[in-house]
């Protein structure tokens, strides 16, 4: 059974990317547009809080360390909002470091750099599984 996001329309899903690298930001969301997806950027944990605030967003793409604030504590202020679902992205990829943004409410975390094949593989894993795996 999978889940149909508030915002759905023709595949789109809304997508929130937290990441401080300007570029790399822009890239990512680059990226997810060229394959239909909706996506804004915020390049710290406060201003991303503010855009969740004010949009509503099917999905969290967010790097754990930023330069104001964890990735972990966002994922956790904005599921007391409202659920949604979440990929963590780090530098970090050890299994204590997975165990800590599943416990935090990602569905999957991914090393740096991102392959965009593997974002790809795993946006569409996070969403179509209710409890997440990836």
């Amino acid at each position: 059974m999978s889940q149909e996001p508030s915002t759905l329309i023709a595949g789109r899903l809304r997508v929130l990317i937290v990441e401080d690298h300007a570029d790399s930001a822009t890239a990512i969301a680059r990226l997810l547009r060229t394959v239909g997806h909706q996506a804004s950027v915020a390049n710290d944990f406060k201003s991303a809080l503010a855009l969740a605030g004010r949009e509503g967003f099917d999905l969290l793409i967010s790097d754990i360390a930023l330069p104001d604030g964890s990735g972990l504590d966002l994922m956790r202020q904005l599921q007391r909002i409202k659920p949604i679902k979440g990929i963590a992205m780090s530098g970090f990829a050890s299994s204590a470091d997975e165990g800590n943004s599943r416990a935090a409410g990602f569905s999957a975390h991914l090393g740096k750099p991102l392959d965009f094949t593997k974002l790809r593989e795993t946006i569409e894993k996070v969403w179509e599984t209710p409890t997440s795996i990836a």
